[in-house]
This record gives structure tokens, C-alpha cells and sequence, in this order.
């Protein structure tokens, strides 16, 4: 599975973007998918997870409430709907694939994408 993200920008606080994640290969359908993000100097953290059906959804608590996860297993991508955007939001993006039905933690994903940066700015 190929994994390439996009739509990251420049955003103000209070803002709103949608990271997209568009991937290639095996049966993208199969697999639940995350999104992580760095900030600067921290760690990758969890964002949001979908399972591989959409039925499922999992969020961190800093983003619930503001961020909404989905997928399109016709278009093989999967989205993250950011509102109400904060500053400490900013961080680089990554989406993951893992063969679970879903997963929260790093370990659990096998395939990533490179990355899109979010900035917001206060």
C-alpha cells in the first residue's frame, strides 16, 4: 500500500482544512487507516482512526469534538476534516495504513505516507 498525502497549508486559528489521503495497491478497503501528526521536537502522536468499513472511528481527545475522519474505498482515500483549527495543531500530518480493522497506536500501522504540514497561526 502507497500512501500520499496532501492538502496541508497556512491556516489561522479558528480555522478549517481537509487532509487528504490517497493510496495505491493492495485492497485499501482491507485495511483501517490513522492519522498521526509531529510537531516539532515531540513525538508522533494519534490523531484519528477509521476502520476499514468506516463504521468505526477513534480520536485523540485534543481533536474531538473538531476533527472528523472518513473514507472513500471507491476513490481509495481517506479524509480528516480539521475545524477549528489551534495552534498547537500544527504539525506535520501523517496517514497509516495498518491490516487491523483499526488501530490507535503507531505500532499497530504498517504503511505510511511522507507527510503534509499544517500551520496555524494565532
Amino acid at each position: 500500500v502507497q500512501l500520499q498525502a496532501s492538502g496541508g497549508g497556512l491556516v489561522q486559528a479558528g480555522g478549517s482544512l481537509k487532509l487528504s489521503c490517497a493510496t495505491s495497491g493492495r485492497a485499501f478497503s482491507g485495511h483501517g487507516m490513522g492519522w498521526f501528526r509531529q510537531a516539532p521536537g515531540k513525538e508522533r502522536e494519534f490523531v484519528a482512526a477509521i476502520s476499514w468499513n468506516g463504521g468505526s472511528t477513534y480520536y485523540a481527545d485534543s481533536v474531538k469534538g473538531r476533527f472528523t475522519v472518513s473514507r472513500d474505498n471507491a476513490k481509495n482515500t481517506v479524509y480528516v476534516q480539521m475545524n477549528r483549527l489551534k495552534p498547537e495543531d500544527t504539525a506535520v500530518y501523517y496517514c497509516a495504513a495498518t491490516r487491523l480493522l483499526i488501530g490507535v497506536n503507531r505500532s499497530e500501522y504498517t504503511y505510511w505516507g511522507q507527510g503534509t504540514l499544517v500551520t496555524v497561526s494565532s
